[in-house]
């Protein structure tokens, strides 16, 4: 009982940093900087407390990945020359402390507790903001606006609105976190984790199609052209690493020369066919002001290209040279838009390449963990498990969004890439259909020996579902 609450305390440790990280503009919204602050650092203590009480074995400083720690340690040595020094040293402990929150997770819970985990949040995260959406058209009836934003006189920026009352219009939306283009990508997130739990049979049928619908729902109500992109490369994705199950470990060479085909189509069209592409999308080819705002960055990064200008994550908009650097709608420009031109502006060209191989080896590790079949020891190769899928099919929609938001490098999208990067560095054992749980309780797994086939039920409680599927392989061996 004792061991269960304690897997319960870990859980609601993990959906708080979770929604913290991920809704981090909602709940600004609601309790203000102060408030959020508070929050932020009660989970921080929290994460410390559990780590120092559940003393994971595996733990060692040298299992995490070590362009994690070129990174930050460029991104405090960045403090010496930073422009605006003050705000490099706020940047660099929120940098440090989001990390510190992915670690605790990565070693704490194992990879389902983290699916679970994260497939809760995200059902709170997105059911909210449309009962928030509601709330605005039925009862507000008005466009409401954001609380911790500074509102200039005149004419309101659309950008500072939490909500613009558009629900009963069909859209643009922006729920909880004040952002069409953000609620668009934890939809697209939603899709990813509700379709597998609902493949793996981790969720019941009628709830896993409901919030997969939900979350196609609030794709189509955002409006948003991004999130459009980056789900199709995600479904690109998909397909490629259940051809490469298929293909098997010897003969993936015609699917890695037709992945490289449709990365060089699909970067052949950002650069040559960009106006057209998001034209069927009903967007511009300027992706809303974003080109003007790359050009700016460029500008100011090639003045200091090797070091940059400091870490800062957020742009601080009273300091130089983000205060004059570019305004969109009357409203400072918070970030480059583009996670590589941050990093190239805040960290030069020793950053990027301090921040690539992070990138490279977290795809890397979590594409083989898609693709290659589970073993155990030397038998046979056993069943897929469809859970070994969504880390990848994560950092692809993390990826793709990079490239036109800069949220990568800060708050739930940093948290889900050191976790992803953390946790495929340490914890590399293939899951297996047969040990994945369930909540489907008839369902049941063929499982081939070179003694014969049997049949292993399928656990019905998805927190002990690999224990149980441990004690159904070990009575099926006698």
């Amino acid at each position: 009982m004792s061991e269960s609450k304690t897997r319960l305390g870990v859980s609601a440790y993990a959906i708080c940093v979770f929604i913290l990280t991920l809704g981090a503009n909602g709940l600004r919204n609601m309790v203000d900087w102060p408030g959020f602050l508070g929050l932020a650092a009660a989970l921080v203590v929290w994460g410390v407390v559990i780590f120092v009480r559940e003393r994971p074995d595996r733990f060692r400083w040298y299992r995490l990945p070590a362009p994690l720690y070129w990174f930050l340690g460029l991104a405090i040595l960045s403090i010496a020359w930073s422009q605006y020094r003050v705000e490099s040293v706020l940047g660099v402990l929120a940098q440090l402390a989001t990390t510190l929150l992915a670690v605790v997770i990565a070693f704490v819970l194992s990879w389902h507790e983290v699916l679970r985990t994260l497939g809760t949040a995200l059902r709170y995260l997105l059911g909210l903001s449309l009962v928030f959406e509601l709330f605005v058209a039925v009862i507000v009836r008005e466009p409401l606006l954001q609380n911790f934003i500074p509102i200039p006189e005149g004419r309101i920026p659309k950008l500072l609105y939490w909500s613009r009352d558009l629900l009963f219009a069909g859209g643009p939306i922006q729920g909880l976190v004040a952002s069409s283009v953000l609620l668009g990508f934890l939809a697209l997130l939603g899709v990813i984790i509700f379709g597998i739990q609902l493949r793996a049979g981790l969720v019941r049928p009628v709830w896993g199609w409901f919030w997969v619908a939900v979350s196609f729902g609030i794709i189509l109500l955002t409006r948003a052209a991004t999130v459009w992109v980056a789900l199709a490369a995600v479904l690109v994705a998909l397909a490629l690493a259940l051809w490469a199950r298929r293909l098997g470990p010897e003969r993936r060479v015609p699917l890695y020369a037709t992945g490289g085909v449709l990365l060089a189509a699909a970067i052949g069209a950002a650069l040559f066919a960009r106006d057209f592409v998001f034209g069927l999308l009903g967007k511009s080819g300027d992706l809303t002001g974003r080109v003007e705002t790359w050009h700016k960055v460029i500008e100011l990064a090639d003045q200091r290209p090797w070091f940059g200008w400091g870490w800062v994550s957020y742009w601080a908009p009273w300091a130089e040279p983000f205060k004059s650097l570019d305004v969109k709608a009357g409203v400072s420009v918070m970030s480059a838009h583009n996670a590589w031109l941050d990093v190239w502006f805040q960290l030069g060209i020793v950053g990027v390449l301090a921040f690539a191989p992070l990138i490279v080896l977290t795809t890397w590790r979590v594409w083989f963990r898609a693709v290659d079949p589970p073993r155990r020891g030397y038998g046979p190769p056993l069943p897929y498990a469809t859970s070994a899928l969504w880390p990848f099919l994560l950092v692809v929609a993390l990826l793709v969004q990079s490239l036109t938001e800069s949220r990568l490098l800060i708050e739930g999208n940093w948290l889900l890439l050191v976790l992803l990067a953390v946790k495929s560095r340490f914890d590399f054992a293939l899951p297996s259909l047969e040990a994945e749980p369930t909540l489907i309780p008839w369902r049941r797994v063929p499982i081939t020996h070179d003694t014969g086939a049997i049949r292993v039920a399928r656990g019905s409680a998805a927190a002990s579902g690999d224990e149980q599927a441990a004690q159904a392989r070990q009575q099926a061996s006698r």
